[in-house]
């Protein structure tokens, strides 16, 4: 059957013709910045659900021009290789626990300081966004990254298997530790010695009685079972958790200033938010290790002025001797905040 004897046929090859020549005129819905964002925590904890609600705000405010790809758990590496592969570009971003990056950047181990963040959450965010909190990131950049947020992620406290009644109490145990001067300063300060061992030691430490002790937030302690292996529990809320997001400068750079306003805002804008999820996820980690056999004692705002008399000024000492003079003038906006 020839074309000619088939007019029908030819009509509808010139009309798919047509169509096809305007739907290849017309360019694809598609995005125009894609970012691979690895992280570790799981799909359940804060930190990744409000990077998803992050990444929905963003997608939306820019019309689906800019996407976040959110990798969870490691998928993308340790934090070592994700912080090495924001650098190289081969991943865009990464939200890093600010503990994981000392080694990166010393100046970001100012979190390290026992009690530095303000008890009060709303001073503790002025922190954050102001002249010291801008500072902190900045100094990512030295580093071959760009800092754009810096997130809460709870506090630590103390458990161990001896007794924790008073501050006297911790002399002469042995708690773990991050390898981190600033902390083996903490408890220096305490008369115990600090032990750096790497996290996934940490039970059968605290189980054979290597270390007497350790630190972390509650919803630490009660997913990885810390507390079946310890005897006492001093809620104390002496360190800070803190993220920070980190961006590859290439891919940050390429974006037009308005779609890096979204992003700062965004992930300015979720905090009230992560902070009540954070705060649920604390509760109901004290909720399960309440029922447990484990001593508990808060303690109390006058022991952990205690505490902080102690700790503060030996740790500050540490940090600005490893970080110099960007840990001095940190320090110096810190104290005129």
């Amino acid at each position: 059957m020839t074309e000619t004897a088939n007019p029908l046929w030819r009509r509808t090859v010139l009309a798919l013709s047509v169509g096809a020549f305007i739907l290849g005129a017309v360019p694809a819905m598609a995005q125009e910045f894609v970012a691979r964002v690895g992280h570790l925590e799981s799909p359940q904890q804060s930190r990744h659900i409000y990077l998803e609600r992050v990444a929905a705000l963003v997608s939306e405010r820019t019309g689906g021009s800019v996407e976040f790809q959110i990798f969870p758990q490691g998928q993308l590496g340790n934090q070592r290789q994700m912080t090495e592969g924001v650098q190289l570009g081969t991943i865009q971003a990464t939200v890093s626990p600010a503990a994981f990056l000392g080694g990166f950047n010393p100046t970001v181990s100012v979190l390290d300081i026992p009690y530095l963040m303000p008890a009060d959450n709303a001073e503790a965010q002025a922190l954050r966004e102001g002249p010291f909190g801008k500072a902190l990131l900045d100094s990512f950049s030295a580093r071959g990254v760009v800092g754009v947020a810096w997130w809460p992620n709870g506090k630590k406290n103390f458990t161990s298997n001896k007794s924790l009644d008073d501050i006297s109490a911790f002399e002469d145990q042995k708690f773990r530790v991050m390898d981190s001067r600033i902390l083996i300063e903490q408890f220096n300060a305490l008369g115990a010695s600090a032990i750096a061992l790497s996290f996934g030691e940490l039970y059968t430490s605290l189980q054979t009685g290597v270390v007497d002790g350790q630190e972390n937030p509650l919803d630490t302690i009660q997913r990885m079972k810390f507390f079946e292996v310890q005897d006492y529990l001093v809620i104390s809320e002496h360190g800070a958790m803190e993220d920070v997001a980190l961006f590859n400068p290439a891919w940050w750079n390429s974006l037009p200033q308005e779609y890096r306003d979204v992003i700062t805002q965004a992930f300015a804008e979720v905090v009230p938010g992560l902070m009540e999820h954070k705060a649920e996820a604390v509760q109901a980690a004290f909720d399960v290790i309440s029922q447990s056999d484990i001593n508990i004692r808060v303690a109390s705002q006058e022991e952990r002025a205690a505490f902080r008399d102690l700790m503060f000024e030996p740790s500050v000492a540490a940090y600005v001797e490893r970080a110099g003079d960007a840990g001095r003038g940190l320090m110096d906006l810190y104290s005129g905040n």
